[in-house]
C-alpha cells in the first residue's frame, strides 16, 4: 500500500508498505479521508511528543471497515467509520478521574502509532464510531471538533445554563473557524472572528462570522466587553492580550500551541477583582460522539472548511513546506 512516512525529524517520503494484518481486537480501515494538522507538522519536526519514527502519520480519519479479528463483534466489514485517535492507559491518575486525554501515558494513532495518511490503517476496534451516511470528509472534521468541544466543556460555555452573550476567537483558520462554528451551533449568536489575513477574514465573514483586523482600534474598542475569548493562532502575546479583552465574570481559553518556552504576564490581582477565568485546553476526551452529532445536523458551513481534496502524493509538499498559502484552510487526503 502507499503511505506517507516520517522517516526522521524533518523528512518525510511516501513509501510502498506491506497493508497491515488485524491482531487481537483491531480491525483494518480502508482510508477514505484523512485530515491534515498542524500538529502533523509539529511531529516532523521533531517538536511534539516522543519521537516515534518511523510513523505514518495522520490523526483525523475516516474510512470503511475492510477486516475484523475474529474476537471483534461490535464492528463489521462494510462499517463506514471514523476513528477515535487517543489511546489512553485507563489507569493512571487522570484517567481514573476522567480526563483521558491527560493521561500520563498517552499515545495516539498517527503520533505514536500508524495513522490515516496510507491507504490502509489498523486500530482497536474500540477506537471506531459508526459515520452512517455521513460523507467521509464531513466526518473526518470529528477529531478536531471533538477537540473544540473539549475545550467548550472545559471553558464552561456548554454543560451551562448561561451561555457567554458574545465571544471573540483570535485566528481565522480552519481550527479557529471549527470553533467559532461550535460556538455558534451551541448558541452564541454574536461571535466575531480576528485575523491579520484578510482572504481569511472574508471567509470567515462569509460564514456568517464578525470580521475583525487584528491589532487595530477596533479590538481596541473590545477591551473589558467579551464573555468568552479564545486564542486559537498559538501565539504568546494573542494569549497575553486576551485578558484585557475579557469582560468582567468572563473565561479566556488557551486552544492554540504556543511554543512550551513562551511566557506572558498577567497580573493576578485582575483574577481577583474581576473574577475571571483562564483555562486551557488539550486534545479531545471522547467526544467524538458528540462531535458526529453537530456535523449531521450542520447545513453544510462546517464542510466548506474543507479547502482541498488531495492524492496522498500531493500531499507531501504541504507537510514539507509547512502548510499552504493564505486562502488554504483544511487539507484532507481523499483514499479510493
Amino acid at each position: 500500500m502507499r503511505a506517507i512516512q516520517f522517516k526522521s525529524s524533518n523528512l518525510a517520503q511516501t513509501v510502498d508498505l506491506a497493508v497491515p494484518s488485524v491482531g487481537e481486537g483491531q480491525v483494518l480501515i480502508r482510508v477514505k479521508s484523512s485530515g491534515l494538522c498542524h500538529t502533523d507538522i509539529e511531529i516532523l519536526k521533531g517538536n511534539y511528543g516522543n519521537d516515534a519514527f518511523p510513523l505514518v502519520p495522520g490523526h483525523e480519519f475516516s474510512g470503511v471497515v475492510e477486516a475484523v479479528a475474529a474476537d471483534v463483534k461490535s464492528v463489521t466489514t462494510g462499517q463506514r467509520v471514523v476513528i477515535d485517535p487517543n489511546i489512553s492507559c485507563g489507569t493512571c491518575r487522570s484517567c481514573k478521574q476522567g480526563l483521558y486525554n491527560l493521561c500520563e501515558d498517552l499515545k495516539a494513532y498517527g503520533v505514536t502509532q500508524d495513522g490515516g495518511f496510507a491507504e490502509y490503517c489498523v486500530v482497536a476496534a474500540d477506537h471506531v464510531h459508526d459515520i452512517g451516511n455521513m460523507d467521509f470528509e464531513l466526518a473526518a472534521l470529528a477529531e478536531p471538533l471533538g477537540c473544540v468541544l473539549n475545550g467548550l466543556a472545559v471553558a464552561g460555555v456548554t454543560g451551562s445554563k448561561i451561555l457567554p452573550l458574545n465571544s471573540l476567537v483570535f485566528g481565522a483558520g480552519p481550527i479557529g473557524l471549527l470553533l467559532g462554528l461550535a460556538l455558534k451551533s451551541a448558541g452564541v449568536h454574536d461571535v466575531a472572528v480576528a485575523d491579520l489575513n484578510e482572504h481569511r477574514l472574508a471567509f470567515a465573514q462569509s460564514l456568517g462570522f464578525t470580521a475583525v483586523m487584528s491589532g487595530t482600534p477596533e479590538v481596541t474598542k473590545m477591551m473589558r466587553s467579551i464573555d468568552f475569548v479564545a486564542d486559537a493562532t498559538g501565539i504568546a502575546s494573542v494569549v497575553e492580550s486576551m485578558i484585557g479583552l475579557t469582560a468582567d465574570g468572563g473565561t479566556a481559553m488557551v486552544f492554540g500551541v504556543c511554543p512550551p518556552d513562551a511566557r506572558i504576564a498577567i497580573g493576578p490581582f485582575e483574577f481577583f477583582r474581576r473574577q475571571i477565568k483562564l483555562v486551557g485546553s488539550h486534545s479531545l476526551n471522547h467526544n467524538i460522539p458528540a462531535a458526529l452529532t453537530m456535523l449531521a445536523r450542520d447545513n453544510g458551513t462546517m464542510a466548506r472548511l474543507v479547502s482541498d481534496k488531495l492524492e496522498l502524493k500531493e500531499i507531501l509538499p504541504f507537510l514539507s513546506k509547512g502548510g499552504g498559502n493564505s486562502r488554504t484552510m483544511k487539507v484532507q487526503y481523499s483514499g479510493n
